[in-house]
């Protein structure tokens, strides 16, 4: 799935890839090259079960911490230095599998959290067009 646009003088162009998670760095290979894009240019924004439902974290470099989708940008890109979004969800209840908790709508009761997380994430994406990945961190990670 692609959507282009532009902000000011800036192409955008955003991208889901539509594999399994695992295999995601596959996709977005692609449209980097097609694009002739660079990490530098990548924003990844991703749901993370270690991290509280709601809250948003803002880094530009490091390991995977165990997410595959990431695991495998970071192996498709030969980086692990690309801006990321990282919007929590939290852990299932013990005894839920986790591909149905991943899978399944949110709790009426989580929505208010998520939509919080969702606005604070549209948020620092749009201020980061127009300032520098680490001014974004200073601002959304506080």
């Amino acid at each position: 799935l692609i959507g282009e646009g532009c902000v000011g003088t800036e192409k955008i162009v955003l991208i889901k890839p539509m594999t399994y998670m695992n295999l995601s760095g596959e996709a977005v290979r692609a449209y980097m090259d097609y694009y002739k894009a660079s990490p530098v240019d990548l924003t990844v924004l991703y749901d993370d079960m270690d991290t509280e439902l709601g809250k948003v974290r803002l880094r530009y470099q490091g390991s995977s911490g165990g997410h595959n989708g990431i695991k495998s940008l970071i192996q498709h890109l030969g980086t692990q230095s690309f801006n990321r979004v990282r919007m929590g969800i939290s852990r299932p209840q013990p005894g839920r599998e986790i591909v149905d908790y991943v899978l399944s709508p949110f709790a009426k009761a989580e929505r208010n959290k998520l939509g919080e997380a969702i606005d604070k994430t549209c948020d620092a994406v749009e201020f980061a067009l127009t300032h520098s990945f680490d001014q974004t961190m200073a601002k959304f990670n506080g």
